[in-house]
């Protein structure tokens, strides 16, 4: 079986849904993904970046992270997206880069990816539900196969219960909570496990159709 290949893309505005990723990064290559960590550009002017010390600090201290493109979208067999909350909705970096995918949905070339996504917001009900039910509507639109965390282990209850995928309420930059990290390890544990499946099916697909 081929190697499953993941990439992570994520918008982070001080920091939380970074952790988040490096998080999912490291349990999924744990679990025997390849693994590609990706942020989307950033849309606003400096002038707006200063005048928030933490987004900042955020903003420099992550410029090696390399920004998304397609081609990591086409290389990958699965997905986690990750946006801050933003009045319910996705930020609108993570929609700039979604929003520039149509060439690759008309070719088909999203289609039967696995996907998942996370949030996070400053308080414990700022539409974390809302932000990644608006987000999975882009990849009902794919084709994708989507895979939320459900109610399938504890580590989902510990965390708050959410069944749509992963939620952090923001601390600022404290660091992430322990239950928090095991839901996040779970979930990217979780898409690796099904994008494992979705590779045997297609490679036992392939040889049935060299057979016939």
């Amino acid at each position: 079986m081929n190697q499953p290949r993941l990439a992570i893309i994520y918008y982070s505005l001080t920091g939380t849904n970074y952790k988040i990723a490096q998080v999912m990064m490291n349990a999924a290559e744990q679990a025997g993904a390849e693994v590609r960590l990706r942020k989307v550009g950033e849309l606003a002017p400096d002038s707006a970046i200063d005048q928030n010390p933490a987004w900042r600090a955020y903003h420099d201290a992550t410029r090696h992270i390399a920004e998304a493109t397609l081609d990591d979208l086409e290389w990958a067999d699965a997905y986690i997206f990750g946006s801050p909350t933003r009045f319910g909705n996705i930020a609108a970096q993570l929609k700039q880069f979604i929003d520039s995918t149509g060439g690759l949905w008309f070719k088909g070339l999203l289609a039967n990816k696995v996907v998942a996504g996370f949030t996070s917001a400053a308080n414990d009900h700022g539409g974390q539900e809302s932000t990644l039910l608006a987000l999975y509507n882009t990849f009902h639109h794919w084709g994708a196969i989507l895979v939320p965390p459900g109610y399938t282990d504890q580590s989902v209850y510990a965390a708050g219960g959410n069944p749509y995928g992963l939620s952090v309420t923001a601390h600022g930059d404290a660091e992430l909570s322990e239950t928090a990290v095991a839901a996040a390890q779970y979930l990217a544990r979780r898409v690796i496990m099904v994008t494992s499946w979705a590779i045997v099916g297609r490679e036992t697909e392939s040889s049935l159709s060299a057979v016939s």
